[in-house]
């Protein structure tokens, strides 16, 4: 493939920071942050830090509009949802923040959470202490290879597992692995929120379900869904690699906004890469996707794939996916991949 169609592909997909021309703001950030490539991160999370409490605080202090405070605050949420998740994820496999200041790390981790339901540190010890180590195998308590992946009703019951038994699973993984750091964080993360939206909901229940409440429920169900799209195509004869376990898509808005998130296939293969390497790696590497048969799509995002999914609408998925072979495929031979990469593992 020609240099400049190989770097076509990549489209918009960030390289280099937003903020990269701001030398002054650079020069703030240098003061707090140990990598200045990651100035995005810690501006998204400067602005969230302004804008999600400040609501949350209308929603508590004015009763007189607090129905349409409370509407507006969940908006809010989940308009920066996925920006707020995607630089909790960048920060918690590269800490943000200099050695010195290293404290200040729980603050998008124990604090910000709080308002983009999120429970402190529960997000950190799953992913970092068991997602990444189990590489959605079976001993993964996410995995998806058992489940039929365009099946609602199989979403449903790996939903149902997490909400209703996941912060048990974690905490008896751990104790089984003996990573006590990690199960520490998990349930003193878990309890503490609890504890907190207990007592705030005993002071004023209707601003606490606007603030905390809902958007708990709501990131609880649309991280599943997304980890499911995730690894929603995998080859379950050879489910370790992953580039057969996990998917990207590239040329996205999507990837503008929550930091090249849509390269989960190079994101397993090297977890610790920093986002901005993200596009110029997959370029590198596209003879392995295309060897592999790797699951790339274009423009999409994780929520439109897993809809796509679950309405079964393999034609329109197929227009979007990145054929990188040199022979190309037939939209038949593109939608037959895409199904066979839908099966659940045997046994």
């Amino acid at each position: 493939m020609a240099e400049n169609s190989a770097t076509a592909l990549i489209g918009s997909d960030p390289i280099k920071p937003g903020w990269s021309n701001a030398n002054l703001v650079k020069r703030l950030a240098s003061i707090f942050i140990k990598d200045v490539r990651d100035i995005d991160l810690f501006t998204c999370m400067v602005k969230l830090s302004i804008l999600l409490p400040g609501l949350g605080a209308a929603v508590w202090f004015l009763p007189q509009y607090r129905l349409w405070l409370g509407l507006a605050h969940i908006v809010l949420f989940l308009f920066y949802l996925g920006p707020y998740t995607l630089m909790l994820h960048n920060v918690s496999h590269r800490p943000l923040f200099h050695y010195g200041l290293r404290f200040l790390n729980f603050w998008p981790q124990a604090i910000l959470g709080f308002f983009f339901g999120m429970t402190p540190y529960t997000y950190f010890s799953h992913h970092l202490g068991m997602h990444h180590p189990e590489n959605n195998l079976i001993t993964d308590l996410s995995t998806t290879i058992k489940y039929r992946r365009d099946s609602f009703l199989a979403f449903l019951h790996y939903y149902f597992m997490f909400a209703v038994f996941g912060i048990f699973t974690l905490s008896w993984y751990f104790i089984k692995k003996k990573r006590w750091p990690f199960l520490r964080k998990a349930i003193l993360g878990e309890l503490s929120w609890y504890a907190v939206v207990g007592g705030l909901f005993y002071l004023n229940a209707e601003a606490t379900l606007f603030v905390f409440i809902i958007p708990w429920i709501l990131t609880r169900f649309l991280l599943m869904a997304g980890n499911w799209t995730q690894h929603a195509f995998v080859d379950t004869t050879d489910p370790a690699n992953p580039y057969l376990n996990s998917i990207s898509f590239i040329d996205s808005p999507y990837n503008k906004r929550c930091f090249n998130d849509g390269y989960h296939i190079g994101h397993h293969v090297n977890m610790n890469r920093h986002w901005l390497d993200m596009p110029i790696d997959f370029l590198d590497n596209l003879s392995t996707y295309r060897d592999t048969k790797s699951i790339v799509f274009r423009k999409l995002d994780y929520f439109i794939i897993w809809l796509l999914l679950m309405a079964k609408q393999y034609k329109i998925l197929s227009k979007f996916f990145v054929d990188l072979s040199e022979k190309k495929m037939s939209r038949e031979e593109i939608i037959a991949l895409l199904k066979s990469r839908m099966l659940p593992a045997k046994g």
